[in-house]
């Protein structure tokens, strides 16, 4: 800490109408900073001098925060910090305050809650008595899963999972784990339940058993197809992946076949 001398440039203001600064994460050479209802770039030791046309070259300066350059889009980070996650190039992050899951590649802001769950997010995060919108990714399927909980620390009211992926450009399916924390290490897996850790695509655990339990519906694990009635139009799905130990057999009593 004593490198970072108060009497010198090294603080910088933003514009108080961004709202408090959420989240501070390092991409390549720039600190990426968000904000309520903001997200800019500042570059960090070093400076942009802007030309006439727009363009800006790079020039060394003393200050050790540069300028601070807003990422186009009138969306923020709210006050979940907790939903922020990241890899490789892309950022994925929540604004409750505008119902949307965000996704950040390069710098291009996208509300990937509009790809079919508009309505759903819109209706999940408006509710008061949100608790926490965690958001961790899972380098092995490349699914960015947002746990919404409900309640407070001492009495939890109810959970959602929902997961993003990122293969098949859409919202995949509801999970019936709700983490506590969780991230990805050497293109594993691992959240958090209760103070221990659990490492997700395992095979020496049952399909479908997290944190030592069933799910917690108690329920077998199903896939629910939306077909539209109109006997004209032309039905297709993407990406539809089974992956099971061993299929349903139900035996059929008006003639004992299978």
């Amino acid at each position: 800490l004593n490198q970072f001398i108060a009497g010198e440039k090294i603080t910088k203001d933003l514009n108080p109408e961004y709202g408090s600064i959420q989240k501070l994460h390092t991409r390549d050479t720039n600190l990426l900073t968000l904000c309520e209802d903001k997200v800019l770039k500042i570059q960090a030791n070093k400076d942009a001098l802007f030309n006439a046309d727009g363009n800006f070259n790079i020039t060394s300066t003393d200050k050790f925060l540069g300028s601070a350059i807003a990422i186009p889009g009138e969306f923020g980070i709210s006050r979940n910090p907790e939903s922020f996650t990241t890899y490789a190039d892309m950022c994925y992050f929540c604004d409750k305050n505008r119902g949307t899951v965000m996704q950040l590649k390069g710098d291009t802001l996208l509300p990937i809650s509009q790809v079919g769950m508009s309505d759903y997010f819109s209706d999940t995060f408006k509710v008061t008595d949100i608790f926490s919108i965690l958001g961790t990714y899972d380098e092995k399927k490349l699914d960015y899963n947002v746990t919404v909980t409900r309640g407070d620390r001492f009495l939890i009211e109810s959970q959602s999972t929902t997961t993003w992926s990122e293969r098949s450009k859409g919202w995949s399916s509801f999970k019936t784990f709700y983490p506590e924390q969780g991230l990805s290490i050497n293109n594993e897996y691992y959240t958090w339940k209760n103070g221990s850790m659990w490492q997700h695509h395992s095979d020496a655990v049952a399909r479908s058993k997290f944190y030592g339990t069933s799910t917690a519906s108690g329920t077998y694990p199903s896939v629910t197809t939306i077909f539209n009635d109109n006997p004209s139009s032309v039905k297709s799905f993407n990406t539809i992946h089974y992956e099971g130990s061993q299929g349903r057999i139900v035996e059929n009593d008006s003639d004992n076949e299978f």
